[in-house]
């Protein structure tokens, strides 16, 4: 998995009617996009990240 910051990591929820959680990658520690990543959600609380086979990641929008 490679990431770069402004991407949008998704990661599925494994509940019946839990929803996803999605947050942008505000940083990426290493030179190559692998993870951890530096993640700020929805709900403007950050955390460290290593996704699981549960994630994904979204190009951000460029400009």
């Amino acid at each position: 998995m490679r990431a770069n910051v402004g991407d949008m990591l998704i990661i599925q929820g494994h509940v019946v009617g839990r929803r996803a959680r999605k947050g942008e990658i505000i940083g990426v520690r290493d030179p190559e996009g692998a993870p951890p990543y530096l993640v700020r959600f929805g709900d403007g609380h950050e955390q460290l990240v290593y996704p699981g086979p549960d994630a994904r990641i979204e190009p951000g929008t460029a400009g």
